[in-house]
């Protein structure tokens, strides 16, 4: 006799509660970040000169290997949510009235990391390690895909970043830049969908990165004008920084991560999950 449906029924998985916001919510995100940045100077700034740093090494090591540039900074910018997990604690413990300080970024960390001793087996075991080596690999998805058009499509050969700009963004019908901008939109869109509130929400809460994926797409059918228009913000500051020799991702790059944690604070309702930082059951 076959067994009866109920034999094998599997538990729904359970998200945390999506909150519908007005369109123009996206800017009262940046407006919160800016106090946050205002509380913690330090702190918020240092971040993004590491990033800038960062970026800037990237160019001088590439400047004249365009798709080692591509590619770096592509997974640079993709993996930007994890690279922001210390501005999420910032802003969660300014939220609490909490002190912060240099220690802030390692303590969160650690208690991250204890939180989960002991379940590997269950949900939430590295979740953000495992969640960043996800977007690493959509980003090296991207640059295959990007190089084998600009390949396949370009009249001439493209090895530097000039030879990019001159033979691909400046081609006199723009053709082919316009491919491939939305081939890059196409294919950031997925990416952005599924990781826009991912990453605050594995930090705050005990919840698995499927769990967390889901609810950032939920957020963002729930959402799609309001995040659209924060998804423009994000391209657009980001041109900003790096169209000022990377000097302004400076501010930047810790506005957007002050303003995703507040975005993950309107946009979800995780109260029904136990925090991060509880003792585990």
């Amino acid at each position: 006799m076959p067994p009866s449906p109920s034999t094998h029924s599997v538990s729904p998985l359970v998200l945390p509660r999506v909150r519908t916001i007005g369109l123009l919510r996206p800017l009262s995100w940046l407006g919160h970040a800016l106090r946050d940045m205002a509380h913690a100077p330090l702190l918020s700034l240092a971040h993004g000169l590491f990033l800038a740093v960062l970026g800037a090494a990237i160019l001088a090591l590439g400047h004249n290997r365009f798709w080692f540039v591509a590619g770096t900074l592509s997974g640079f910018l993709i993996v930007g949510p994890m690279l922001a997990t210390s501005l999420y604690a910032v802003s969660r413990a300014l939220e609490r009235g909490e002190r912060v300080g240099p220690g802030l970024v390692w303590q969160t960390w650690v208690s991250w990391q204890r939180s989960h001793a002991g379940q590997a087996q269950h949900q939430g075991y590295w979740s953000l390690v495992r969640f960043g080596l996800l977007l690493s690999l959509a980003a090296t998805g991207w640059v295959a895909i990007s190089a084998s058009l600009i390949y396949t499509l370009s009249p001439v050969r493209v090895d530097t970043p000039m030879d990019f700009v001159r033979h691909v963004v400046l081609e006199r019908d723009g053709a082919l830049f316009a491919i491939w901008l939305a081939l890059g939109s196409f294919l950031a869109a997925p990416i952005f969908a599924s990781s826009v509130v991912a990453m605050p929400l594995l930090l705050d809460r005990r919840i698995s990165v499927r769990q967390a994926v889901l609810t950032s797409w939920a957020v963002v059918l729930a959402n799609p004008v309001a995040m659209a228009l924060w998804a423009a913000s994000i391209v657009v500051l980001t041109l900003l920084g790096l169209g000022t020799l990377l000097i302004g991702l400076v501010v930047v790059m810790p506005l957007l991560g002050h303003a995703s944690w507040h975005a993950y604070r309107e946009l979800v309702d995780a109260s029904a999950f136990a925090p991060l930082d509880a003792p585990a059951p």
